[in-house]
């Protein structure tokens, strides 16, 4: 049986997961369609799911259309979520790009345009929803074209419009002479861009035009737009048919050497899929990137939430397996005499971090653990403890995503978590100094005592570094104990005098000192410079230093208005402004939000990335 590994990919409530509701139900792998609004769909069975009624993870799932199995991902179409789409592109044949009929191409229906578009999967476009009201084929047609930059070839017409809609129209197989302008609009379109199909202009028979169609849309020169309602059921079955006719099958020999690349963990199953050669229940196989061995417990055909054993899969098949303990997403697993790498799904670089903490001490043991399991199963997330503030900090794409997280990290262990902003690191620093200051450690209390006497300056000192210097003459303090003071200063640092931030940008001159002949020692000096210039800086003046960071957007230049109207509200700096991207220095604490309000801000096209910028004087 030949195969079809594909995609559903839009911009949320487009109607992907409706679709794919419908095409299981059409191809028999189900008995009733599921939807959205009921919670009861096929692919969406994850708790958060079916409560939030969005698509949160990539489903896999297959059924079995015209001599062929669809193996089918319904991906994500919330930003927040779109590493899952980029791992599911990663191991598709091809795509449907589904588009909302009112509103035509949304904007992360374009983003995972462009992801498709960096690992080459041939689409074919259906535009969905054309029984809404103020749904137009027309228009949707021209936001293909003009937003994604592509040609589109519209191999259908509807048969009525909003509520009327009720059926279509095949220009390719003998259509009725009713759509004969239009499909000599297409013949005319195709021809332009295919030299087979230039040649029977005028007179181009069904097979040449359907040929033609597939050389196209597997080059990515044009791709073909189909039409109709997953909710109605119009247009699915024509939809398959196409999916079948017009989108590749995967390439690849069961009898070479394996070559196998894990796209997702989840629940200890490890998805992948096979690109050449065979696995067999009970292989033992080469994790290659991580040079270790992985044993194939059982192979499993997913439909979403449900499995069925299988002896073996071949090249072309996306599957499940059990057994598997380390290897994570983007692994090749492959035999230990012919190891192969395959590339990897680009990671995304987390956008938004949370403060995650425990509200007990026996949740706080097992907490680490926990969120190690959690970023296991979603790379796109990362873990990291600030190594000032101390908090655990869970970092993401957005801040649904971290939301989502966290529930999940509660649902799934149990533990009671809480979560908030992260902290910022401050910073104090010196912006007038003192000279002359005094201070005597002197103790007595039995045996050898401790003597310490010290002259201190302090001045401000440009940057955030620290400089300490001696000028004391005549030996009235040895090197060694010279050494001891700069230790001790060093120690006060640490905590100022404002909010217990570190200071920096100050500069210490030891200018005198005394010593005892019994009583002094390293120990004590150092206590004399600690304890010295703690006092130094409370005479001294400081300020306080907030991080900043270095924020450049990119957005349509009819939206950069509002966004530097949102920089300014931030207390953000631009420093440079051009056609589409604005770059601000601003403080590091008005960037928590700041993805989500980004997108609100830009209906979803604007992006940011940042890099830090050092420190400024808090306002």
């Amino acid at each position: 049986m030949r195969i079809r590994n594909l995609g559903i990919l839009a911009h949320v409530d487009a109607g992907k997961t409706t679709l794919t509701e419908r095409i299981l139900f059409t191809t028999g792998a189900t008995y009733k369609t599921g939807r959205v609004d009921d919670g009861n769909t096929v692919t969406d069975f994850d708790p958060q799911e079916r409560d939030r009624g969005i698509t949160i993870f990539a489903a896999a799932v297959s059924c079995d259309w015209n001599d062929h199995r669809l193996n089918l991902i319904d991906t994500p179409g919330h930003v927040d979520f779109s590493d899952e789409v980029e791992r599911s592109l990663r191991v598709l044949d091809g795509a449907v790009a589904v588009f909302d009929g009112v509103a035509g191409v949304e904007p992360q229906s374009e983003a995972v345009w462009r992801k498709a578009d960096r690992y080459g999967v041939p689409r074919i476009a259906f535009v969905n929803k054309l029984d809404r009201a103020g749904a137009d084929l027309d228009a949707a047609v021209a936001s293909i074209r003009e937003k994604l930059e592509v040609t589109p070839l519209v191999v259908q017409v509807p048969v009525g419009r909003e509520g009327d809609f009720s059926g279509v129209i095949d220009l390719v197989d003998q259509p009725p002479p009713s759509a004969a302008r239009a499909r000599q609009q297409l013949e005319e379109a195709v021809a332009e861009l295919h030299a087979g199909a230039l040649e029977e202009l005028g007179d181009m028979s069904d097979s040449t035009l359907k040929s033609a169609l597939r050389d196209l849309t597997r080059s990515g020169q044009a791709v073909i737009v189909l039409c109709g309602s997953a909710y109605r059921d119009i247009g699915v079955e024509q939809l398959l048919n196409a999916v079948v006719d017009y989108l590749p099958g995967p390439s690849g020999d069961p009898d070479r050497d394996l070559a196998a690349l894990v796209f997702k963990r989840r629940e200890r199953l490890t998805y992948l899929r096979v690109y050449d050669g065979t696995i067999t229940k009970g292989d033992t196989v080469w994790d290659a990137g991580a040079g270790r061995t992985e044993r194939i417990a059982r192979i499993l055909r997913v439909q979403a939430d449900r499995h069925a054993d299988i002896d073996r899969a071949v090249a072309g098949d996306i599957v499940a397996v059990a057994g598997v303990k380390a290897a994570r997403a983007g692994a090749t697993l492959s035999t230990k005499q012919h190891p192969v790498l395959l590339e990897a799904p680009q990671a995304a670089e987390p956008l938004v971090s949370v403060a995650v903490e425990a509200r007990t001490r026996a949740d706080a043991q097992r907490l680490p653990g926990a969120l190690a399991a959690l970023v296991e199963e979603d790379p796109s997330l990362t873990v990291r403890t600030d190594a000032e503030t101390g908090q655990v900090l869970l970092s993401g794409l957005g801040e649904l995503h971290l939301e989502v997280a966290v529930e999940k990290l509660r649902q799934a262990t149990g533990l009671a978590v809480t979560t908030g902003a992260p902290q910022v690191a401050f910073r104090e620093t010196v912006v007038a100094g003192v000279t002359g200051v005094v201070y005597r450690h002197v103790k007595q209390d039995g045996g050898a005592g401790q003597f310490a006497h010290v002259v201190l300056d302090v001045e401000p000192l440009d940057g955030t570094g620290f400089a300490f210097a001696s000028t004391v003459t005549g030996g009235r303090v040895p090197a060694e104990y010279v050494r001891a003071v700069e230790a001790g200063c060093r120690e006060a640092l640490a905590d100022g005098p404002l909010g217990g931030h570190p200071v920096v940008g100050l500069r210490v001159t030891l200018t005198d000192g005394q010593t005892h002949v019994k009583d002094s020692s390293e120990m004590a000096f150092r206590a004399a410079g600690r304890f010295g210039l703690r006092a130094a800086l409370r005479a001294a003046t400081l300020e306080l230093l907030e991080p900043v960071a270095e924020v450049t957007v990119s957005a349509p230049t009819d939206a950069l208005g509002a966004v530097l109207g949102d920089l300014a509200a931030r207390r953000g700096q631009v420093t440079d402004s051009g056609v589409r991207a604005v770059t601000a220095i601003v403080p590091l604490a008005e960037l928590f939000g700041y993805a989500t309000r980004l997108r609100s801000r830009t209906h979803g096209r604007g992006t940011f990335t940042s890099r830090p910028a050092g420190y400024r004087p808090a306002a």
